[in-house]
């Protein structure tokens, strides 16, 4: 069996860590390119009917990773495993993600979208699109398991003025994802963490229910 991408996707998220763990979660805007044979402006004939998309995704950094058939997710503390398939962990048997997007502008002559809300890293290949279809994909009382136990948001401080460096519609993201705390599974409270967003280092501690962050570079 071959998957090849039909497109590649572009925003600020150039490193895994620092990204939002769903999709949705942070209002990023991201390009996507269709690429080779697949692009052509009648293969998104369409498309703008529809306000919100599906997204498979290749989780290409992570190919070399052994199967493990239990995880530990971030919602759970990262201390206690989970079965593979109970969770949406990048490490999975065929590598293969699934976001949802929406569907903000279509440049159909360009071969180009641009979508928010994308859970993904740049430059990740697409390997298919598709359209959310409400009145199928929505299920009514369905249950989410431990994901149900919705994480509070925390509040954001910048110890200097963040639009120094990054735009207005960059600030809102930076501070949704860190309202959401992105420190990995196992944590300590008052300890610096840095990720790169937008093309700067961005340095944050979580003590209780704040995030001081700052911006380097």
């Amino acid at each position: 069996m071959t998957i090849e991408p039909v497109a590649y996707i572009y925003n600020d998220y150039s490193e895994k860590f620092g990204i939002p763990r769903q999709s949705g979660l942070a209002n990023e805007l991201s390009e996507i390119r269709l690429t080779g044979i697949y692009a052509v402006p009648e293969a998104l004939r369409g498309i703008e009917s529809y306000d919100h998309l599906w997204l498979l995704w290749l989780f290409s950094e992570n190919t070399e990773a052994r199967f493990s058939p239990t995880v530990r997710p971030p919602r759970l503390g990262g201390n206690t495993r989970m079965g593979v398939f109970a969770t949406r962990s990048p490490f999975r048997p065929n590598h293969i993600g699934l976001s949802c997007v929406q569907l903000i502008e279509v440049h159909a002559d360009e071969c180009r979208l641009i979508v928010s809300g994308a859970d993904i890293k740049n430059g990740t290949p697409i390997i298919d699109i598709k359209p959310y279809i409400p009145y199928t994909d929505i299920k009514e009382n369905a249950v989410g398991g431990f994901s149900d136990n919705v994480i509070e948001k925390k509040k954001v401080i910048y110890s200097d003025d963040p639009s120094k460096h990054l735009d207005t519609q960059q600030i809102t993201v930076l501070t949704e994802i860190l309202a959401q705390d992105p420190r990995p599974q196992y944590h300590e409270d008052g300890r610096e963490y840095t990720f790169t967003y937008a093309g700067h280092e961005v340095s944050f501690a979580v003590n209780d229910d704040i995030v001081t962050a700052w911006i380097q570079g």
